[in-house]
C-alpha cells in the first residue's frame, strides 16, 4: 500500500499534467478557428476547379496534355503522398492515415507503390519499414503556405511525365466536424474525366441527371489553344488539390488535438478525484490507528 507522501506526490503530479492539457486544448482550440477558416475559404475553390478541369477533359483529347493521359501499362506504378502531422498527442490521427495508407500499399501484388511523405510521424514509420520512399517534407504545418504545395505538385508532375509512375494519389485526413474527420484516398493524376452519372455527384453545385447530359454535349471555344491553357491550368490546379488537402489535414490535426486534450483533461479530473478519496481514506487510517495506539498505552498505565 502506497503511503500518504506517496499519494501526495501522485496528486500533484496528475494536477500538473491536467494543467498541460488544458493549456494544450485551449491552444489547439485557438489554432484550429483559424484553419477552419482558411479551409472553409479555400475548399469551394478547390472543387469547382476540380469540376472545372474534369469536365474541360472531358471535351478534349487525352493528347491536349500529358497529365490528362493515362499510361497504358499492365502492372500500376503509384506514388503515393501521404500526409500525416509532425506532432502527437492528436488521438488516432497519425494512425488511422498510416493504416490505410500501409493497407493501399501492400493490398495489390501487381502495384509498385512509391511514397512521398509530408509530416513527421509518416516519415518516420515508413522509414523504419524500408518502403520506397522518393519524396519527403517535414515542418511545414507551423507556417503552412502554397510554397510548401508547389514542392510536391512539382514532384507529383515530374514523376508522371517522365513516366516514372501511373497514378499519384494522395492520402490525408478530411476536416468534417470538431469530432468527425475522414481518411480520403484520393486519385491526383491522371486528370479524371467526367461522364453523366459522376457529373450529377458533384459535391459544390449538385444538377439533375438531365442537365447533366445536356452540359457534357455542350462544346467550348478556346483562346489561345487548349493546349496552352491547359499548360498553365493544370499545374496551377495540382498546386491548389495538394494545398487544399494540407489545410484539411491542418484543420483535421487541430480538431482531433483538441478532442484528445479535452478527454486527457477529463481523464486527469477523474484520477484526481479519485487519488483524493483514496488519500482521505489513508490519512483517516492513520489518525485512527494513532488514537488506538494512545487509547491502548492509557489504559495499559
Amino acid at each position: 500500500m502506497p503511503s500518504l507522501l506517496d499519494v501526495r506526490r501522485r496528486v500533484r503530479a496528475v494536477k500538473s499534467t491536467e494543467q498541460i492539457t488544458k493549456a494544450m486544448k485551449m491552444v489547439a482550440a485557438s489554432k484550429l478557428r483559424r484553419a477552419q477558416d482558411q479551409i472553409l475559404g479555400a475548399r469551394p475553390f478547390a472543387h469547382h476547379m476540380l469540376r472545372v478541369l474534369n469536365d474541360m477533359a472531358t471535351r478534349v483529347e487525352p493528347s491536349a496534355h500529358p497529365l490528362l493521359r493515362e499510361h497504358a501499362v499492365t502492372a500500376g506504378r503509384t506514388l503515393m503522398f501521404v500526409i500525416t502531422a509532425d506532432k502527437g498527442l492528436c488521438g488516432s490521427f497519425n494512425t488511422n492515415i498510416i493504416k490505410t495508407a500501409e493497407r493501399f500499399a501492400v493490398e495489390d501484388p501487381d502495384r509498385e507503390v512509391a511514397l512521398g511523405l509530408v509530416g513527421r510521424k509518416g516519415r518516420d514509420f515508413f522509414n523504419r519499414r524500408g518502403f520506397d520512399v522518393r519524396y519527403e517534407l517535414v515542418n511545414l504545418f507551423a507556417k503552412l503556405s502554397s510554397k510548401d504545395s508547389q514542392a510536391i505538385a512539382e514532384t507529383a508532375i515530374d514523376e508522371y511525365m517522365n513516366e516514372k509512375v501511373d497514378t499519384v494519389y494522395l492520402v490525408y485526413n478530411e476536416f468534417k466536424s470538431v469530432l468527425q474527420q475522414r481518411v480520403v484516398v484520393e486519385r491526383l493524376l491522371p486528370i479524371g474525366r467526367l461522364v453523366p452519372d459522376d457529373m450529377t455527384t458533384e459535391p459544390v453545385a449538385p444538377m439533375d441527371h438531365d442537365t447533366a447530359k445536356t452540359e457534357l454535349l455542350i462544346d467550348y471555344l478556346y483562346e489561345p489553344a487548349a493546349q496552352e491553357i491547359f499548360s498553365k491550368l493544370i499545374p496551377h490546379h495540382v498546386e491548389i488539390q495538394i494545398y487544399r488537402a494540407l489545410l484539411e489535414s491542418a484543420a483535421a490535426e487541430h480538431a482531433a488535438r483538441m478532442t484528445a486534450m479535452d478527454a486527457a483533461t477529463k481523464n486527469s479530473g477523474e484520477l484526481i478525484e479519485q487519488l483524493t478519496i483514496y488519500m482521505n481514506k489513508v490519512r483517516q487510517a492513520a489518525i485512527t490507528r494513532e488514537i488506538i495506539e494512545v487509547v491502548s498505552g492509557a489504559e495499559a498505565l
